[in-house]
């Protein structure tokens, strides 16, 4: 009998250690973007959450796009609190980025975790992507974090063991979709040769 219960004990200890897991949510800027005669920007905005812990302590995830061919520069930055060891691994090309490194240093009680990076209050906010688009671009652009970037893809504080976790495999991650569109202007002009082709065919 006391087997079958330290069995039962061990098995609710690995079931509980592998439900750690976090996640990563993209949100642009705009859903909808008109470039105009010369380029159009925009930003994705990305967000950490874990379901343990107590603060996020640092990380590092790229983004990945699906035709992104008419993306020409992205930048990354991070939040001021995630500055430590922060890294933009730069632009790899067709809308997909080589990766933000984020950090900051816990050393309680004489440093705590940033406020910003708490847990429990919602997403975290962990920094941002700007895009640059071609100017009169027309289409459909998905974008996917992605892990692979360092060592691990989020790191978890937990004021309570005064513990550090890293998760690798144990990320949900985020996707977001964006359609871009000429500018007014352009799109006034493709109506008007549309026009002026009908008319020559009557």
């Amino acid at each position: 009998m006391k087997k079958t219960i330290t069995l039962i004990a061990f098995a609710g200890i690995a079931a509980a250690a592998q439900a750690q897991s976090g996640s990563l949510t993209i949100v642009p800027s705009v859903s909808t973007l008109g470039t105009t005669g010369t380029s159009g920007t925009m930003t994705l905005s990305i967000y950490g959450d874990a379901d343990f812990g107590t603060a996020i302590s640092g990380g590092g995830f790229g983004i990945s796009a699906t035709n992104g061919a008419s993306i020409v520069d992205m930048n990354a930055s991070t939040t001021l609190w995630g500055a430590l060891g922060f890294q933009d691994l730069g632009h790899a090309g067709d809308g997909n980025h080589n990766g933000l490194i984020f950090g900051q240093l816990i050393f309680p009680p004489f440093i705590p975790a940033a406020a910003e990076s708490l847990l429990g209050n919602g997403p975290v906010l962990l920094g941002w992507f700007q895009i640059t688009f071609e100017a009169n671009t027309w289409q459909t652009i998905d974008f996917t974090t992605t892990g692979g970037i360092g060592d691990f893809t989020l790191e978890i504080f937990d004021e309570a063991t005064g513990g550090f976790t890293q998760l690798t495999g144990d990320i949900s991650h985020g996707s977001a979709s964006v359609v871009v569109v000429p500018a007014p202007s352009s799109l006034a002009l493709l109506g008007l040769g549309g026009l002026a082709a009908g008319r020559r065919r009557r």
